[in-house]
């Protein structure tokens, strides 16, 4: 997600690919685009488990010296409510308690994906699509998802309420600002299609980062994350329609936002995955538990937001993060193998991705307890 007063035109970007997506997200991160070069330089703002405002120590884990093994973790924009989980882990001193000393990092150029794949940084948060097109590039990244954040894609199209727009049949004629991703013209194109609109209609426009007022007189339709977005404009009083991606099409019922790792640390370092992946599970379950805490340990390390905002916003994730599953983080090859036929149909890829080559669960607590 992007910054306060830039966040709803940077939010675009939290669960699509920035040409790709997560809030969590919001410009220009494509997986398989960008270049490695300058990425010693491609991460900021470190929050670290032993900073003021870290939590209690633990170091159960720790090596024979007492020493924490140092790991990074690179976000996909700024810290929001998506990470919260994370957050609360490192505050609470779960990372600590598995011997992990744990940074959490802002990319400020390049695609995570990218900064993963040369080893930048041991994790990233990234989106199903960005991982999809990675693979499916000439030059693939040695990449892979290892925990999915929300269990569902809770974003979809908004207008200003008092347009009408209500359906992308009305989208005929009408203003959209986007990022330019390449999975977001395959999205209004069918589900345009699907309504019975004729998708050549529609006006596209990059984003000039105005916000959600814009939608009043300056353009009609953009893409929105119902945890951030849509309750900015309730704070606001500002009235939207809201068009969620998953009943316009079952298929982009997509996973966004992900964890991701590189292969070469789940092959040399699966231990510490597997440590990493249970200090992160226990911080989104107590999220889920205790969503106002948890917005105010947000807080602490994203000052800049609202507590009415994240007060807001956390209490809605609460019930997304683990929906319609049993445990935190597993992903299914249902979600992953529809969303990459949705892919292929718009031309988005030009190949199947099986999907056990994108993901895996096979590092998450639940895998530990089969």
């Amino acid at each position: 997600m992007r910054k306060t007063g830039r966040f709803c035109a940077a939010a675009l970007c939290a669960a699509m690919v920035m040409a790709a997506a997560g809030c969590g997200s919001e410009s220009g991160e494509t997986a398989a685009a960008g270049s490695a070069a300058g990425a010693d330089n491609a991460v900021s703002q470190e929050t670290s488990a032993g900073e003021e405002n870290g939590g209690e120590a633990g170091g159960t884990e720790a090596g024979e010296d007492g020493a924490l093994e140092d790991v990074t973790v690179i976000l996909d924009y700024v810290a929001n409510t998506n990470h919260t989980g994370m957050y609360v882990a490192l505050d609470k001193g779960y990372y600590e308690e598995q011997g992990l000393n744990v940074n959490i990092v802002e990319p400020t150029e390049g695609a995570t994906a990218t900064l993963v794949a040369v080893g930048k940084g041991d994790f990233g948060i990234s989106y199903q699509e960005d991982v999809t097109i990675a693979l499916a590039s000439e030059d693939p990244l040695p990449i892979k998802a290892i925990a999915t954040l929300i269990q569902h894609n809770t974003s979809g199209f908004v207008s200003y309420a008092d347009k009408n727009i209500t359906s992308p049949a009305d989208f005929e004629g009408k203003t959209y600002a986007g990022w330019g991703g390449p999975g977001e013209s395959a999205v209004l194109n069918a589900v345009m299609t699907q309504a019975g609109a004729d998708f050549s209609k529609l006006n596209i426009i990059t984003s000039d980062g105005a916000g959600f007022a814009a939608l009043e007189n300056q353009v009609d339709i953009m893409w929105f994350f119902e945890a951030w977005d849509n309750i900015q404009c309730e704070l606001a009083n500002f009235p939207i329609n809201y068009m969620p991606l998953r009943e316009l099409d079952e298929r982009l019922d997509y996973y966004t936002p992900v964890i991701i790792a590189s292969d070469e640390t789940l092959e040399q370092n699966p231990e510490m995955v597997r440590r990493f992946l249970a200090a992160t599970e226990e911080g989104y379950l107590y999220a889920i538990e205790n969503p106002e805490e948890s917005a105010e340990i947000l807080h602490k390390y994203a000052p800049d937001y609202s507590m009415d905002l994240l007060s807001r916003s956390q209490a809605y994730l609460a019930d997304k993060y683990m929906e319609d599953s049993d445990t935190w983080g597993t992903m299914k090859d249902s979600v992953w193998d529809n969303y990459t036929d949705f892919m292929v149909e718009y031309g988005v890829i030009d190949k199947d991705i099986p999907a056990a080559d994108c993901y895996t669960n096979e590092f998450l607590p639940s895998a530990d307890a089969q």
